[in-house]
């Protein structure tokens, strides 16, 4: 007797974009980014906002969207210790100007770090006004994870109100698996506790190292193909963006890894049907 036959089940893939951080290719600029992007085959990009003149244009963003056949699916405030002086120095007005450039750009998603903890005026305030801002624009500021710093046996939590976003009044938040593995964080963890207020992903790796390492997703210690899986079995709408260091690497290997990281994102952001 034949059996019957069966149709195959097709896994299912959610319709978020993979996208690629400006940062992932550094020290190269915005400009190689979108053209790298275009050629491996990314949905999109994430421009981080930078000393780059190029970072800091929505003219000129849109048009090397337009001309590479990607998108723009968010843009990563200049948050960090490196980009204090972009946008001047008043950190809300860095905030409020990405905003802007994410409205201008058609991104969905401002990625930016808590306050510093000596920005103790800023980071008084910092939560209500991330949700006030919220209220008056339809783009997602989501709060990235970040770590407490140490250097010889000691800890500083650098952060306010804290590095963890998890417990704090965030209706967006970034998770960043390179941090989660420098703060020893659980990441599964994370994501089942931030539920719906989980809106973006940075896709990276790292071994628990004090240095923030953004090792190739699957070359660390991190649950990135179980953290993909749960998402897409989740339907996450939010963007998964590779944000993985190659600044040391020439441009053959910066590729390589660039491939590889996008190839293991398509692979496991898929859950079956």
């Amino acid at each position: 007797m034949t059996s019957p036959s069966r149709t195959p089940q097709m896994p299912l893939v959610p319709d978020a974009p993979i996208g690629l951080s400006t940062a992932s290719v550094y020290p190269l600029g915005v400009e190689q980014a979108f053209e790298i992007a275009g050629r491996l085959g990314y949905d999109a990009v994430e421009v981080m906002v930078w000393t780059d003149p190029l970072s800091q244009q929505a003219d000129a963003l849109t048009e090397l969207a337009d001309q590479h056949g990607v998108s723009i699916c968010s843009i990563h405030a200049p948050t960090l210790l490196l980009t204090q002086r972009v946008w001047g120095t008043d950190p809300w007005e860095k905030v409020d100007r990405s905003v802007e450039l994410a409205e201008q750009v058609g991104a969905n998603t401002v990625v930016l770090h808590p306050p510093f903890r000596w920005q103790r005026d800023y980071a008084a305030e910092f939560v209500e006004g991330i949700a006030d801002r919220e209220a008056r624009t339809p783009v997602s500021l989501a709060v990235e994870n970040m770590f407490p710093w140490r250097a010889r046996q000691r800890e500083m939590q650098a952060y306010l109100p804290h590095w963890d976003p998890v417990d704090l009044d965030y209706q967006h938040v970034t998770i960043d698996l390179s941090h989660t593995a420098t703060a020893g964080s659980d990441a599964m963890q994370m994501v089942n506790s931030l539920g719906d207020r989980l809106a973006h992903l940075h896709l990276a790796d790292g071994l628990g190292s004090y240095k923030d390492e953004h090792l190739v997703p699957g070359r660390g210690s991190q649950p990135c193909a179980e953290v993909l899986e749960t998402l897409a079995a989740q339907g996450f709408s939010g963007a998964v963006v590779v944000e993985v260091g190659t600044r040391r690497l020439d441009d053959e290997r910066r590729e390589l890894d660039l491939t590889e990281a996008l190839a293991f994102a398509r692979l496991h952001f898929a859950a079956p049907s």
